[in-house]
């Protein structure tokens, strides 16, 4: 449960402990972050778990999947128009169905809860800073370290979607249902998505190739090498004032490159770094 995924979870498994369930439900896509998290923290703490996977089964397993069923979790496919329809009632209905009572946890570990957990995280910073920023696949992070700043500081968050200006809603509402402040001091950065979701191209992993080569930090290009990219790359255009201190929270993820492997022959890892093949 690395990165920001404990945060996202700890008020919701006390929640699930609390309503007396045994077993976590959630949603995902078939190399998710969150999926991996889940399992994890349901071998963690005694919880079975089902994954409803977005899409059709593909076999073998990617080592995302492998995990999660490693850890206890159970598999079950939802094809992509009835995942769209997800948070509907009658497909929570057959979910109940199938699988008996559960604790529905949503995609990506977003709601009040996950809010509540990331907003911790500011306190966590032991250094002044003026901006912190996050990458942004369904906006509980940002949520969290907007609502943990309570109006000081700068939120900025990266969209890793194609299309998201639906997140700037999906903040506001999160932040509205949390503390009920109508916080200004933060924005959504809809630029850097590289094509959407899980799309790359030959700038953004030759920047993750050599930010990796300079720092020796391990990164992905999925979230944290698109928010470290807009940060370079709106910090060469004047956006920051100078001298400005920047936190980039790097929610890790890294677990998600081994299923880049399977989709490039452009990445290999070694020792836990990332490497550009040049071709």
């Amino acid at each position: 449960m690395s990165g920001n995924k404990w945060h996202k979870l700890k008020y919701n498994i006390q929640e699930a402990k609390k309503q007396g369930k045994d077993t976590l439900l959630t949603f995902g896509g078939a190399y998710s972050n969150h999926i991996y998290a889940v399992a994890a923290a349901g071998k963690i703490f005694n919880f079975g778990t089902i994954g409803i996977i977005r899409g059709e089964e593909h076999l073998p397993l990617n080592p995302t999947l492998s995990f999660a069923e490693d850890n206890g979790m159970k598999i079950h496919y939802l094809d992509r128009i009835s995942y769209r329809k997800k948070n509907y009632p009658e497909i929570i209905n057959q979910l109940q169905n199938m699988f008996g009572d559960f604790y529905l946890i949503p995609e990506g570990g977003t709601n009040d809860f996950a809010v509540k957990g990331c907003s911790e995280l500011i306190c966590k910073i032991n250094i002044d800073f003026d901006y912190v920023c996050c990458p942004c696949g369904t906006g509980g992070t940002l949520a969290g370290l907007i609502s943990g700043l309570n109006g000081d500081k700068f939120a900025l968050g990266f969209a890793v979607l194609k299309g998201a200006s639906f997140l700037k809603e999906n903040v506001q509402s999160l932040l509205q249902n949390s503390n009920g402040n109508s916080l200004k001091n933060w924005d959504l950065n809809l630029d850097y998505h590289f094509g959407g979701y899980a799309r790359t191209d030959s700038v953004l992993l030759d920047f993750v190739h050599r930010f990796i080569s300079l720092t020796k930090i391990p990164i992905e290009p999925i979230y944290t090498g698109k928010m470290l990219f807009g940060i370079y790359d709106l910090a060469s255009k004047g956006f920051f004032k100078e001298g400005s201190q920047i936190i980039a929270l790097h929610t890790v993820g890294l677990q998600g490159l081994k299923g880049l492997l399977n989709k490039t022959k452009r990445i290999e890892i070694k020792e836990g770094l990332m490497y550009i093949i040049k071709q």
